[in-house]
């Protein structure tokens, strides 16, 4: 459980969505924002003991020759593995939820952004205060996939139905986020946003404080 003395709006979406352009606008305008993404790297950098736990788990072959993690190895085996992927995870969630208690913790202002690409996939942020999904139609998701990673619309296809529905992520939202227009909407969209959850935050704290008075 995170530090509850801050509001925590978890951002979402499928991928080529645009999460990174949306978190980027908030970040400009002074949220803290904290990436999940970026945590599951930075946890498996050599010396770190969750990379000591993986190697132990899977064996010395997932090591690179630099004494990083082999991605696109265990990449091929979580994929073909569901519980090879659930052994991963029994290593990596515990260890991206500390990391984000910790980060939390340290957020000096009364609400922040916490990514979590794959929130429907997991049960470890119920405690969060309000869920924002950054949306676009599937058919922009695989027409931005294929020029993004240079691949074909059926590798794309394959991508998006390896991840939850469309439909799975919109059920989970508090507020919904459209991506499919120009730079300048997304920017007013956040605009509204950033107004919007600091009133929420600032009814939160004021909440709190009522309750610690009583």
């Amino acid at each position: 459980m995170a530090n509850s003395e801050t509001y925590v709006v978890v951002l979402t979406g499928g991928i080529a969505s645009g999460k990174t352009a949306v978190s980027d606008l908030f970040a400009q305008r002074g949220v803290p924002v904290i990436d999940t993404d970026q945590i599951a790297h930075e946890i498996v950098e050599p010396g770190r003991p969750a990379l000591k736990r993986i190697v132990k788990a899977f064996g010395q072959e997932f090591l690179g020759a630099d004494g990083r993690l082999d991605r696109k190895k265990m990449r091929n085996v979580i994929f073909s593995s569901p519980q090879q992927k659930s052994r991963l995870e029994s290593i990596l969630h515990p260890a991206i939820a500390a990391e984000v208690d910790q980060l939390i913790a340290q957020v000096d202002a009364p609400w922040c952004i916490l990514v979590v690409p794959l929130l429907a996939e997991t049960s470890l942020f119920s405690w969060i205060n309000r869920v924002l999904v950054v949306d676009v139609e599937e058919s922009v998701q695989i027409e931005r996939v294929m020029t993004r990673d240079k691949i074909s619309q059926k590798q794309a296809q394959s991508i998006l139905d390896a991840q939850t529905s469309r439909r799975q992520r919109l059920a989970l939202s508090d507020d919904i986020l459209d991506n499919s227009g120009s730079l300048e909407e997304l920017e007013v969209g956040v605009d509204k946003l950033y107004h919007k959850y600091t009133t929420l935050a600032a009814d939160f704290s004021c909440k709190r404080s009522l309750g610690a008075d009583s």
